[in-house]
């Protein structure tokens, strides 16, 4: 199912957020019609991709459940890595699955530049051979130290290295694409369920902002 829109218009000194452009303030009822160009309407960007059209990339999503359907904020997350037709390799306690289907609603960090010819070629038969490995036998599988993001991290690793680059902590991997992406999301659902709600969802500007 589609996501509906969300849209931002600015007046009264506030962010006013709704499904569709109102034509009059909710705030102070007047007209928006005529609106200068830093307060026309915008249409927010979704940061949730369809994981099976992203080749090579990392994919997260809720264990459970959608984004956009009822996601606290706090659940446990599963990620993923596509192959280039849109499969995702993702490792659990049964193993290393290759899923058709699950992963339509994702945050989705592209792994492979179009200029990478050589890594473009070879993406699928490394993920597969990867997957292979002993080290994801199910037996393998701990909830904390050896689970689905060990698995991608260390996919992620072994293309590093075959590449003679050097290899990316959790923690640096983490912080330099994960967060930014989670932060934006965390916007995005928070607009997503005050709208479920209510009509309209209004966030007074920074000072700086109402004076533009």
């Amino acid at each position: 199912m589609a996501e509906a829109a969300i849209v931002r218009v600015r007046h009264c000194g506030a962010a006013i957020f709704s499904r569709r452009v109102p034509e009059r303030c909710p705030a102070c009822g007047g007209t928006l019609r005529g609106s200068a160009l830093p307060d026309a309407p915008l249409r927010l960007p979704s940061p949730f991709r369809h994981g099976h059209r992203q080749p090579r990339a990392f994919l997260l999503r809720p264990t459970a459940g959608t984004f956009l359907g009822g996601y606290d904020g706090k659940s446990d997350l599963h990620v993923g890595i596509t192959n280039s037709n849109g499969v995702v390799y993702n490792y659990d306690a049964e193993g290393v699955h290759r899923a058709g289907t699950g992963w339509e609603q994702c945050i989705s960090i592209p792994l492979v530049q179009p200029h990478m010819f050589g890594l473009l070629q070879q993406w699928d038969q490394l993920l597969e051979e990867f997957s292979t490995g002993e080290a994801w036998l199910p037996h393998r599988y701990d909830e904390h130290e050896h689970n689905c993001y060990t698995y991608a991290l260390a996919f992620i690793n072994s293309i590093l290295t075959a590449q003679g680059k050097r290899e990316m902590s959790k923690s640096e991997f983490t912080e330099k694409f994960v967060i930014p992406q989670t932060k934006r999301a965390a916007r995005y659902i928070t607009l997503h369920q005050e709208l479920t709600a209510n009509d309209f969802y209004i966030v007074p500007l920074p000072q700086q902002e109402q004076e533009c």
